[in-house]
Parts: structure tokens; C-alpha cells; sequence
């Protein structure tokens, strides 16, 4: 539920700095947290007020009605796009200045669980992506793209980031860009990274760095996603909201800033079930329940992939779950103005 207030309106504005600072400051990954918990807590006040039904949608909220949900955990304050794009943004930036030597096995830059404190360069840059994130997620909204315009603009802004401070946008392709297995026999790098300012040595780095190894095999995405799409199809037909399974999904974030292992990300197999789930015309409980299924296993499956191509060989943080959910919310729109879905939960070029 991005909200348009427009693409310069001052105190938004203000504040999409503010958010990006914020989430450099206290690390991508609590960002995210903090988005999905306001999220959750929105969501909720917004079914027990309203007494259920379909929550504000992309695009269709003004800033009078938007809520929490839609002001401040998918809006200018806290939201992906903003928060957590300008966290990675800033941790990029960290990353070729080596301002961080952690234990971290990858490139520090893709570092997202560590906060980057007050550092006034790096609040700067989470701030400048934080305006520019929600530039990317208003120009969305205006053309009515046919994709969630957060997830869209925190992939953007991840490509963004890697070109405006000198690293490779797709990293290094020396390896089959699909296969997993130089992680698993553990082969490290044996180069530097660059000359000159920044540079980082690459030895003792994996020639492969799987974004959440544990999570990282197709079957393991696939029976995760189903359990996921299941949960979130359910919630959404029960409350009516497309965003509350998704709230909670992303609260798992702050697992992850917290040290706990092997705890699944799962808000990019939760959103695209709960949108299917309430999208499909005159469905019963079970099969709308069972749709958000299939998306759940569809995101899922599309998450891994973006993680195999555009994070596991690169530099930088790419967010594989905001990949996936900008593929699966662009198949939902195509459904939709093909007549097969009905929904708001995206926009469709105002074809639907």
C-alpha cells in the first residue's frame, strides 16, 4: 500500500530522508523488522476498526486515509523503499570506503544485520537513496505500472547503489551463475578486490555467497512456500487485508538482527499468496486458500532465483524477496487485466 503524495511534497520528502538515515543507522535487516511490525500493527488496527474487508491498495490511499500501514511501514517513513533501500545503499557505501571489519564471511557490503550507527556519511547516503527510493516507488504509482512499486524500487535502488559507487552490477560470472556448489565444498577466492581507495581483499572470501545458505535449495523454497502461500491465503480471506500476512512475515527480520539461526525469510512467499488469494472472483474459502498456495511456492521459487543471479555472485546486497515480489505482483496485474484475476492490490495500467 505505497501512498502518492506526490513527488514533491517538502515534509514527505523530509522524511523519506529521515527514514533512509534511520535505516542505515540501526542496519537493513532491523529496518525491514520495524517495517513489518508497524505493518502488523496497522493491519490489525485497520480490520478490527473497519470490521474486515480489503486494506487500502497500491495507489489508492491519500494521505488522510493511508494509516499506519500506508504513512509509515509501506510508506515514506519506514518503508522497504526507503528504510531498508537506504540502509543497503549506505552499507555499499561503507563497504568500499572499509569503514567495517567485522567477521562477516562476505563482502562486508552485503553486511545488512550490522547497524552502521551514527556515522554521518553514512545517514547521508541511507538518506539520499531513502528520497530516491521513494522517487522510484512515486513514478510507479503515477504511470501505474503493473508491479508492486516498493519492491520495484528497492531493486532498482540496489542496482543504483552499485553502479554510483563503483561496484560490478551483476558481479563476478567466472562460476555457472545457477550452481550453489562451490559454497557447499566451501572454495574460497584467491584476488584483491580493486586498487586504490577501498579496495578489499577477496581471499578467504566464498567463490559463491548464497544469500541465506540455509534457504538456499530449490525443495527447501519450494516446501516453504507452499506452508507460507497456505498461511498467507488464509489470513487474507479471513481478514480481508492483503498486507497483514506479509506484516508479519517481515517482523521475522528482526530474527535475523537478533543472531537467530537459520530463521526463514519469508514476506516475498506471504504477500503475492495473500493478493492471489483475495483475487480470484467468486472462489471458495478452500481454492482462494490453495491459489495463495501456488503464489506462495511461486515466490518462493522466484526469490532463490534472483538470489542465484544478481546476490550470490556479486559485491553488494541485491534483495532476492523484492525481486520476487516484483515478478510474482507483475503476473497477478497480467492475470488481471487478462480477466481471469479481479484485485487492487496492484496496478495495471489502468487496463483492469
Amino acid at each position: 500500500m505505497a501512498v502518492d503524495g506526490g513527488l514533491l511534497a517538502v515534509d514527505l520528502l523530509l522524511v523519506a530522508f529521515a527514514g533512509g538515515a534511520i535505516g542505515a543507522a540501526v542496519g537493513g535487516y532491523a529496518a525491514y523488522g520495524l517495517a513489518g511490525l508497524t505493518i502488523t500493527i496497522g493491519e490489525i488496527a485497520r480490520v478490527t476498526t473497519d470490521g474486515g474487508g480489503t486494506s487500502l491498495v497500491s495507489g489508492s490511499a491519500d494521505l488522510g486515509t493511508a494509516g499506519v500501514t500506508g504513512l509509515v511501514g509501506y510508506g515514506p517513513v519506514l518503508g522497504p523503499h526507503v528504510a531498508f533501500a537506504g540502509a543497503a545503499a549506505a552499507a555499499a557505501f561503507a563497504g568500499r570506503k572499509g569503514h567495517l571489519d567485522t567477521d562477516f564471511p562476505y563482502h562486508e557490503a552485503k553486511h545488512l544485520s550490522t547497524p552502521l550507527g551514527p556515522r554521518p556519511a553514512a545517514l547521508a547516503v541511507g538518506g539520499v537513496f531513502g528520497i530516491l527510493g521513494y522517487w522510484l516507488a512515486q513514478l510507479s504509482l503515477r504511470l501505474a505500472l503493473p508491479w508492486d512499486p516498493v519492491a520495484a524500487s528497492v531493486v532498482v535502488s540496489a542496482l543504483l547503489h552499485r553502479a554510483v559507487f563503483g561496484y560490478s552490477l551483476v558481479g563476478r560470472l567466472d562460476t555457472d551463475v545457477l550452481d550453489m556448489s562451490p559454497y557447499e565444498d566451501g572454495d574460497r577466492r584467491m584476488a584483491t578486490d580493486g586498487d586504490g581507495e577501498g579496495a578489499q581483499s577477496l581471499v578467504g572470501r566464498y567463490v559463491v555467497e548464497p544469500w541465506l545458505s540455509y534457504q538456499s535449495e530449490w525443495a527447501v523454497v519450494t516446501v516453504l512456500g507452499l506452508v507460507v502461500g497456505v498461511f498467507g491465503g488464509f489470513l487474507a480471506v479471513a481478514t480481508g487485508s492483503y498486507f497483514l500476512a506479509f506484516g508479519i512475515a517481515a517482523t521475522g527480520m528482526l530474527f535475523l538482527t537478533a543472531g537467530v539461526e537459520r530463521f526463514p525469510v519469508t514476506h516475498h512467499m506471504a504477500l503475492p499468496a495473500g493478493i492471489a488469494a483475495l483475487a480470484v472472483p467468486n472462489a471458495t474459502p478452500v481454492v482462494a486458500v490453495l491459489v495463495g498456495g501456488g503464489f506462495g511456492v511461486l515466490g518462493g521459487v522466484l526469490g532463490e532465483l534472483a538470489q542465484r543471479v544478481a546476490y550470490a555472485h556479486a559485491d553488494t546486497h541485491f534483495d532476492p524477496p523484492s525481486a520476487s515480489i516484483v515478478l510474482t505482483t507483475l503476473l497477478v496485474a497480467v492475470l488481471d487485466i487478462a480477466g481471469v484475476f479481479q484485485q487492487a492490490g496492484v496496478p495495471t495500467l489502468g487496463l483492469a
